[in-house]
């Protein structure tokens, strides 16, 4: 199934950039290394995804700290919190669309129906 580009995503935007990283023109994906990444819910209260992104921050900062230490039970924990913050966030999960388009999740950009945009965008960088 195709996915619908848009011009502007949820939120408005088109074009935009996350931590420098470029966004998709729907919003659902920014783009690491030539790879999708999901974008967080846009729907969320400002307030509820700054508490979960602190969670998560919370979350990676012990999955470190476990590892640091050899404890994989902590280590264990810690992935699970990072994994229920991200699922919270629309990171994970179900996706946060409701227009029937495939989560496109870690694909890399070039083997999607992102691909002559994220070309364009490599493009201009």
């Amino acid at each position: 199934m195709p996915v619908a580009i848009d011009n502007a995503g949820e939120d408005g935007r088109v074009g935009s950039r996350a931590g420098g990283h470029p966004v998709t023109p729907d919003g659902r994906y920014f783009v690491v290394r030539g790879r999708l990444w999901r974008m967080s819910d846009p729907k969320l209260p400002e307030e509820e995804r700054a508490n979960l992104v602190n969670e998560l921050m919370t979350a990676r900062r012990a999955v470190s700290t476990a590892r640091r230490a050899g404890d994989e039970q902590a280590e264990e924990q810690a992935h699970a919190a990072v994994d229920e913050a991200k699922r919270r966030l629309g990171e994970r999960g179900p996706v946060w669309w409701d227009d029937g388009a495939p989560d496109l999740n870690r694909h890399m950009a070039r083997t999607t129906p992102y691909a002559e945009w994220y070309a364009a965008q490599t493009k201009q960088n």
